[in-house]
């Protein structure tokens, strides 16, 4: 990182150690603060340490983790702990190295981990695996700090030896064991912490937080643009104060520009919980249990801190990072280029009769879903066809439901869908958890046909066909991030929200709730590539009964 020149700054240091606030004047020098002089009297500002997101997936932002710093400087945060679970599923190891290279020269405490689940499922088509050997591999390096959210449960409740051998690694060379473990109680919980898993940010209810509390493990307290836990689980920062931490896991283009880990800051505080056990749930735990070389405002440390105006609006008026300001209150003054992209995507155009379904029943199963959830129910249909062929009816909130094979060329896999309430229009998409194949959603086999083109031809992006216009984001890296400034990606995602909307749905965000209809551990009927799939019996289905 580089080091800026001799600084003398004034303002009220928040000791989160010794629980303290006084008024002083530091003396920066290479870096590091050399002496900090009391002034005996309440000094303007405030000085406190910055923010760390406890566990991050950056690729839900739609950036590369560049210009997912130039953003969250300027709310505060001078660290995160990332997950590149999304890119990884696509590339493997390729995208691990590409996260890693593009954040290395950033001023910056980027801290990656090796994702636990690639492939997270065999039921579809993924771009990569990562075994127990190359994640062993991996854990050696000093550029990969940890072993990422176990989700593979019953692997670790039934000692599965490829999961355990994961698990073991971390272990050996003392780095910690992300966990992913919701409505966990019981006999199963401590089996999954004995097992060495350290955290958990998939925490629903406060008796399940508690628990998990007790048991040793850390909390996550989550505020994401999907999942937000803020509400249900906040009494953990004063019941346990050294156990919590605090995290967005998943955060659009729009949500980091209203805000990041500051935000939980100030719902904390307005809810009247200590200063120092907020801001220890904000930086200090999840640096000592990363072993993130920040430091806290003391002689002799780095020069790691923010600038508020007061603790009421918390304004942030500067950023410091080893002594470089990176963010001056107005501008992040972090440079910005264009990265070089890198992307695994092989499928080939399509046509708009390989998305006809020829009826083959009297009944069929229909995808029924809701606005940003996961889970979606099975209803059962009968059947109406058009010269044999079962067509979308968006008149009745029956669309097509399409998934194709990113990674090879192959047949489109086509089922329906209720609950989007597209009325004409489709969109297309290359984000499709876990394994990223492209997933679309229309009223019509030929604007399909158009929004999936698209997105091929581009090799990665978001897609939205209506006649015959067709709008477009490009997501050149690795089909998931864009190679373009946040702000500029946040504009540019809000005009394709913009564009979804006119199409007729009622969604918050069809677009995100799309995204999780591929995602086959999550009951009850989801489409992969590869069929059909009911996620309560883990087996793949008929469209037709």
């Amino acid at each position: 990182m580089n080091e800026a020149k001799t600084l003398v700054m004034r303002g009220n240091v928040v000791d989160i150690i010794q629980r303290k606030t006084y008024g002083a004047e530091l003396l920066i020098r290479d870096g590091r603060i050399e002496r900090i002089m009391p002034t005996g009297r309440e000094e303007g500002s405030f000085l406190l340490p910055g923010f760390i997101d406890a566990h991050v997936h950056i690729e839900s932002a739609m950036v590369t983790p560049a210009a997912f710093v130039n953003e969250v400087v300027r709310h505060g945060s001078i660290g995160a702990v990332a997950d590149p679970h999304e890119i990884a599923n696509v590339m493997g190891t390729a995208g691990i190295d590409y996260m890693i290279e593009n954040a290395k020269d950033i001023p910056f405490y980027m801290w990656f981990g090796v994702p636990s689940c690639v492939p997270a499922i065999p039921w579809e088509t993924s771009g990569a695996t990562i075994d127990a050997t190359e994640t062993a591999r991996l854990l050696r390096r000093e550029d990969v700090r940890f072993l990422a959210e176990m989700m593979n449960v019953p692997g670790v409740l039934n000692g599965d030896p490829e999961v355990m051998g994961k698990i073991e690694a971390a272990r050996a060379v003392g780095k910690p064991v992300d966990g992913h473990f919701p409505l966990a109680a019981g006999d199963a919980l401590a089996k999954y912490i004995q097992a060495g898993v350290s955290t958990d940010h998939e925490t629903i209810s406060l008796e399940e937080g508690r628990e998990k509390c007790r048991l040793g493990m850390h909390v996550l307290i989550r505020e994401g643009s999907a999942a937000k836990n803020f509400d249900a689980l906040h009494p953990l920062l004063r019941e346990y104060p050294e156990l919590v931490m605090f995290c967005t896991d998943d955060a659009h283009p729009g949500f980091l520009r209203e805000g990041h880990i500051d935000r939980l800051v100030r719902k904390a505080l307005e809810l009247g919980y200590d200063l120092y056990d907020v801001l220890r749930a904000a930086s200090y735990n999840p640096a000592m249990h990363y072993k993130i070389p920040m430091e806290f405002l003391r002689e002799g440390d780095s020069a790691d801190f923010i600038q508020v105006n007061n603790l009421a609006e918390w304004k942030v008026l500067a950023t410091y990072i080893q002594g470089q300001c990176v963010f001056d209150g107005n501008d992040c003054t972090l440079p910005y280029s264009i990265p070089t992209p890198c992307n695994h995507f092989h499928a080939r155009p399509i046509s708009f009769e390989q998305l006809e379904v020829k009826a083959k029943g009297k009944q069929m199963r229909v995808i029924v879903c809701e606005d940003r959830s996961l889970v979606t129910q099975e209803e059962i249909l009968p059947v109406r066809t058009f010269d044999g062929f079962v067509e979308a009816d968006p008149q009745q909130d029956l669309l097509k439901l399409v998934v194709v094979n990113r990674y090879h060329t192959a047949p489109p896999v086509v089922a329906f869908i209720r609950g989007m309430g597209l009325r004409l229009g489709a969109v297309a998409q290359s984000i499709a958890h876990d394994s990223h194949n492209i997933i679309a959603v229309g009223a019509t086999d030929f604007e399909l046909t158009q929004a999936i083109n698209a997105v091929i031809r581009a090799k990665g992006g978001i897609a939205v066909s209506c006649m015959d216009e067709v709008s477009f984001l490009p997501l050149p890296i690795g089909g998931l991030m864009s190679d373009r400034p946040l702000a500029e990606v946040c504009r540019r995602y809000q005009e394709i929200e913009a564009k979804i909307k006119c199409l007729g749905t009622p969604m918050e965000s069809l677009q995100m709730t799309l995204s999780f209809m591929a995602l086959l551990v999550i009951p009850a009927l989801k489409l992969s590539d590869k069929g059909l799939f009911d996620g309560e019996r883990c087996q793949f289905t008929s469209l037709f009964i």
